[in-house]
Order: structure tokens, then sequence, then C-alpha cells
């Protein structure tokens, strides 16, 4: 961390999602993903907690104060360079095959970075993009 900076900022705790239907936000986190969901405060709304990582997912169901869920029309051409969040399996390929067999569409990939992680998006049930991907062999 650059000490003199005036924030000291540790990580990412949590991003946010809003869904239009918890049950199946929950059957692709926990279901597919295969994320913990956590207990959540005993908020007035609606919504669900999942444990990725050190980082945390939060969703709101949709309402006046949360707006709609999914994300703000997408205008590019590469889905990859829009919004998205990413997660880190251990392996792509084998997430792949288990997206194709469940019958998950591929929003873009399978693909290798320069770097040489591999990576693959899809899309929630709201239509949020998330990436999936992995660390190169070695």
């Amino acid at each position: 961390m650059k000490e003199n900076s005036p924030l000291q900022v540790r990580g990412i705790d949590h991003v946010l999602v809003v869904s239009s239907d918890l049950d199946k936000t929950r059957e692709f986190y926990r279901g597919l993903l295969g994320m913990d969901e956590m207990p959540r405060p005993d908020f007035s709304f609606p919504g669900l907690w999942f444990q990725a990582g050190k980082t945390q997912i939060h969703v709101i169901f949709e309402s006046d104060e949360a707006g709609t869920a999914g994300p703000a029309g997408f205008t590019g051409t590469m889905p990859a360079r829009g919004h998205h969040m990413a997660f880190e399996l251990d392996d792509c390929a084998v997430a792949v095959d288990q997206l194709q067999a469940a019958g998950i569409p591929i929003a873009a990939g399978p693909r290798s970075r320069p770097d040489g992680f591999r990576q693959v998006y899809i899309h929630d049930p709201d239509g949020y993009l998330v990436e999936l991907f992995s660390a190169p062999p070695g």
C-alpha cells in the first residue's frame, strides 16, 4: 500500500447485485458456482449473501429502492471489456465442460489471456456478466 495515500483500502468486501428471482440467483451462485450462502443481518428487505473466497456477493431483491435487476445495457462489441465480476477456479477447461453439460450458455471464450490465464464468461440469471478464470498450469 502507498503510505502517503489518504485512505488505505484493504480489499474488496462485497459486490452487490439486484435480483428479480432470489431462488434462481441462489441456484446460480450456490448451486452452479459452489459459493457458500452466508447468514445475513435482519434487514427489512429480502436478499441473500454468498461467500466467494474473501469477498462476498450481496444480493438484493429488486424494488423501488434498489431498482430493477440486471446490468445497464451493454453497448460495446466485446462483453469481456464491459462491466463484469471475476471468480478464480482451479481449472477453466473443466468449468467449461461442466457449464456446457448443464446447458449454461457461454457469453465469451474460453480463451487465454496474454499471461496464460484461461477465462470464460457467462451470465447470471439477471444478466450480470461473470468471468470464470484459472491460472496457467505449472
